[in-house]
């Protein structure tokens, strides 16, 4: 998510859920895993993801929280808008910096592997708290151990194994103290290679 959507590099298109990697499917499970474990008890009755992508963490939300009203906003993308569609979620195109909904509108919100490709984390952080009314949940790629990895799979060498499209990079620390600024963290969990946040409103 950016503030220029059409400047901005979203990433590559590697299909990381929908890989037949024993060792990719082995990660998306444990992230999964993680995000399962923190996500709240108590069924939200309004949930954003924010960079919803394909779907795919959506799709689980609506699983698990059978009567909440699941939104997810993404970049314009016509592809992405289809997968909304298959999925059976509503979506439409944001930008994370200026959200189209009035304040404390959702119970649930994520951002899942997006603060990463955002210009000014600060102010998507500013812009989440205003919409929240309790719930976050935020992921992050972890570094050093995000670019190691991909070194390590023959990837993105001549970037020093930097993810074309990240142009923020935490380590666990940082990024905790990071969500800190503006929420009350909960828990964390660093299912690898990642880092996860779930905090909480002053609300």
């Amino acid at each position: 998510m950016s503030q220029q959507a059409s400047a901005v590099p979203t990433g590559n298109t590697y299909d990381k859920y929908g890989s037949g990697n024993p060792l990719v499917r082995r990660m998306m499970a444990g992230f999964f895993g993680a995000l399962d474990g923190v996500l709240p008890a108590v069924a939200p009755a309004t949930v954003l993801e924010v960079g919803v992508g394909e779907a795919e963490v959506a799709g689980r939300l609506t699983e698990r929280y059978p009567t909440a009203s699941v939104v997810g906003i993404d970049l314009p993308d016509t592809d992405l808008a289809g997968a909304w569609a298959e999925a059976g979620v509503p979506g439409a195109f944001a930008d994370i910096a200026r959200l189209p909904f009035p304040d404390h509108r959702f119970d649930l919100v994520l951002a899942i592997e997006v603060l990463e490709h955002v210009p000014d984390p600060e102010a998507a952080l500013a812009e989440l708290a205003r919409v929240a009314r309790r719930h976050l949940v935020l992921s992050v790629p972890r570094e050093p151990i995000w670019r190691v990895a991909n070194l390590a799979r023959g990837k993105y060498a001549g970037a020093l194994g930097n993810t074309p499209g990240h142009i923020q990079h935490w380590g666990r620390r940082a990024f905790v103290d990071l969500v800190a600024t503006r929420f009350t963290v909960t828990e964390v969990r660093s299912p690898f290679p990642w880092t996860m946040v779930a905090a909480r409103t002053s609300r």
